[in-house]
């Protein structure tokens, strides 16, 4: 009779739910080696820690966008924005935006334990736009604008790039 120990580990007297070294990317560790079992584990709870913040983040931002829009009706002219003030709440709403993209590449991360490299070109994309449509271009120095340019060019091209990758390749697993 085999011991429980001599049997190979086929995952079934693991709890539910429970994490695996594997799940991490990383191969079965010796005995030796369970200090890395150790600082994966606390790298997954910081990642949680990082989701939570970056929901306060986004409540935070959303009263902040709200009390944009308040402070710039109530200022006279009462009730009239100015391009300058349409523009600063537009900032404001796309840094939220940016918060919620952000929050989402944190929660695909948790959920399957690898970096969307689409998303976080998607959300550099918006962050970058958000910087584009705030410009005071009487005020910003042309290199800067033009090497803006340059990232933007460059962050598309590798969203294209991988977009056009992604539509070629079959899906691998359907439950994802």
């Amino acid at each position: 009779m085999k011991h429980k120990q001599d049997q190979p580990d086929s995952g079934l007297y693991q709890k539910p739910h429970s994490r695996r070294i594997e799940d991490y990317g990383l191969k079965t560790p010796k005995e030796s080696d369970r200090f890395i079992v150790i600082l994966v584990k606390i790298i997954h709870l910081s990642v949680r820690v990082l989701a939570v913040l970056m929901t306060l983040l986004i409540v935070w931002g959303v009263i902040d966008a709200g009390w944009q829009i308040y402070q710039r009706i109530s200022s006279p002219p009462i009730g009239i924005m100015t391009i300058n003030d349409i523009l600063a709440v537009f900032g404001a709403f796309l840094a939220v935006l940016i918060a919620i993209e952000i929050f989402a590449n944190i929660t695909m991360y948790l959920r399957d334990d690898i970096i969307h490299v689409k998303l976080v070109l998607a959300t550099a994309l918006m962050a970058i736009a958000r910087k584009v449509i705030v410009f005071d271009f009487s005020k910003d120095d042309p290199a800067f604008i033009w090497s803006t340019g340059v990232v933007i060019l460059g962050l598309s091209i590798g969203y294209w790039l991988i977009s056009a990758k992604m539509s070629h390749e079959p899906a691998k697993d359907s439950l994802r």
